[in-house]
């Protein structure tokens, strides 16, 4: 099957290098304005292809997605010194508005996986341009909170002596600081993580789960202090993401799309756990938050939703 990357940036190339590694697919098809650097990275990705899987992988445009069965889109603009978090937003919704329909006109059935970042924003922005072209918002998915889960269960995993996926923890809302951590939901082997905790011993308080909250909910500016960029990660939940469409797995993920009501704010964007199938967002899972959690998550969808007005 094919697959398309828009933006051959760290985050769209590195993406690509996961697919190459884990097999996903079977060619890969790079576009970017900078038709020299998706080349080269087309290039170097292909010399990779005789220690991994067999794939075929090239540069092209827009008419060069045709068939792409999903497209990732990680094209974008980035932050200049003394821009505000609007002024991107505006700049990329301009990007957006022109890249959006240029993808569909040759990739009218592609499920698109949006990772430009504020994600929430542009995913609700990509599904308002996709319905113009008649894609249904089941087929815009954002990569979500995705990687703030994987962290949580990572970390958590790491403190409990515990391989990670038997921690069953997610991470909803926004993607970014107002994030919500469902402490109330952990489970580990199936047992309540109190439970676990108790039987194994292990003495988990509130300023273990604070250190724990702050590893996850500042994890991408640690890593952006110290190499300027944030890229193994989301490519990896990027090409995990693109797996769970192609084999119709029907997974659940906390990315995001368009929902009519979060935590009661109307027509809004964040991460919630969604199945995940060959046709995109097939159900959604409000999770039974305690009440301070559901306040939590009402107030980070506010947030994007402010963000999403404040464009126009």
């Amino acid at each position: 099957m094919k697959i398309g990357i828009v933006g051959s940036g760290l985050v769209g190339s590195t993406a690509a290098y996961a697919l190459v590694m884990r097999g996903i697919g079977r060619e890969i098809v790079l576009v970017d304005k900078d038709t020299k650097r998706a080349q080269a990275e087309a290039d170097d990705l292909f010399h990779a292809v005789p220690f991994a899987h067999s794939l075929e992988i090239s540069a092209g445009d827009y008419p060069s997605l045709a068939g792409s069965r999903v497209v990732i889109i990680a094209a974008g603009a980035n932050q200049q010194p003394g821009e505000t978090r609007l002024q991107l937003l505006s700049r990329n919704a301009t990007i957006f508005r022109q890249l959006v329909p240029l993808i569909l006109e040759y990739a009218p059935t592609a499920i698109l996986l949006v990772a430009t970042n504020p994600v929430d924003v542009m995913t609700h922005l990509t599904a308002r341009y996709a319905a113009d072209h008649d894609l249904p918002s089941s087929h815009v998915i954002g990569s979500g909170t995705t990687l703030d889960t994987a962290r949580f269960r990572a970390l958590l995993g790491r403190f409990l002596g515990v391989d990670s996926p038997h921690v069953h923890a997610y991470v909803i809302g926004e993607h970014g600081d107002s994030e919500v951590l469902t402490w109330s939901l952990v489970t580990v082997g199936g047992l309540p993580l109190e439970d676990f905790c108790l039987r194994q011993n292990i003495i988990l308080d509130e300023a273990k789960r604070n250190e724990i909250d702050t590893g996850v909910r500042r994890a991408a500016y640690r890593i952006i202090e110290g190499k300027g960029a944030t890229y193994y990660g989301i490519g990896s939940a990027l090409a995990n993401i693109v797996n769970v469409i192609l084999r119709d797995q029907r997974s659940i993920l906390t990315v995001c799309t368009p929902m009519p009501d979060v935590a009661g704010v109307k027509d809004v964007t964040v991460a919630l756990p969604h199945m995940i199938g060959g046709d995109g967002i097939l159900a959604t899972f409000p999770p039974t938050l305690n009440e301070e959690e559901q306040s939590k998550l009402n107030a980070s969808a506010a947030i994007v939703r402010k963000a999403i007005d404040e464009l126009g």
